[in-house]
């Protein structure tokens, strides 16, 4: 118990250092250039303290339990032993198919941490709110989570295949660049806003520990030169899901009338 609590005291002492140049910021702005006292003073120092004793639990919890089990999943899933029924090394003859609980494991964990990731949620409930409701809160993370799994899915694939990374990324771009032609002018900056926003805190550990794993197990694969990308993936890939999803919805619109 003793040791929890240090533990957390540290998390937050890290909290507050990390939050404070944002508090910084925005005090100073408003007191040395706006030059005008601020409202509700009091309720504002309240949440800020809100703020850190969340980020402190939510910190702490990840570090307790979230990347300790991802990671181990990440080992377990990716050793030889479990992919290919006791052996100590994979074989030369592997097909990536062998694989297929890894790549159904990249996809669930891609789903799963985008829709519990906080700044997506922040955003879909802030561009519900702009939009007057047309652009709904739980439509939008789906999208987003369905991009992101389908990406990390992909990125796993590549790694286990060994195909060169700028094809798969450059491909993308030039998709996403085509889309961005023929969706709706409302969602495009929304839509490239979505990619950025889900490569944070729940999402960048687990998907690195994984393709790490991956490189480490896959014969003929480099930790350094293919254990990475996978966050690019994930940051691609909800771009052309959400304009994806608008454009659908814009050809149902168009049918019903």
């Amino acid at each position: 118990m003793l040791e929890w609590f240090y533990q957390f005291l540290l998390t937050f002492v890290s909290t507050i250092r990390d939050v404070l140049p944002i508090a910084i910021v925005l005090f100073g702005f408003q007191f040395l250039v706006i030059r005008k006292a601020i409202p509700n003073f009091r309720k504002i120092i309240i949440g800020f303290f809100y703020v850190l004793i969340g980020l402190t639990f939510f910190l702490q919890g990840l570090e307790s339990a979230l990347f300790p089990m991802g990671r181990l999943m990440a080992e377990q899933l990716t050793n030889p032993a479990f992919i290919f029924e006791g052996l100590s090394t994979v074989p030369e003859n592997f097909h990536w198919s062998h694989y297929h609980w890894v790549l159904l494991f990249a996809f669930l964990i891609g789903f799963s941490t985008t829709i519990a990731e906080p700044s997506l949620i922040a955003v879909a409930i802030k561009a519900s709110q702009v939009s007057g409701g047309a652009i709904g809160i739980w439509g939008l993370r789906i999208a987003v989570a369905i991009g992101v799994a389908v990406g990390i899915t992909l990125g796993a694939w590549r790694i286990i295949t060994g195909y060169p990374l700028h094809y798969f990324i450059g491909a993308g771009y030039v998709i996403v660049i085509i889309q961005t032609l023929f969706a709706p002018k409302f969602v495009i900056a929304l839509a490239y806003d979505s990619g950025g926003v889900t490569t944070s805190t729940v999402t960048v550990p687990l998907v690195t520990a994984l393709g790490l794993g991956l490189a480490e197990t896959v014969p003929g694969r480099n930790v350094l030169l293919d254990g990475f990308g996978l966050i690019a993936f994930a940051s691609l890939f909800p771009i052309m899901s959400v304009l994806a999803y608008a454009q659908l919805s814009e050809y149902k619109a168009r049918h019903k009338t």
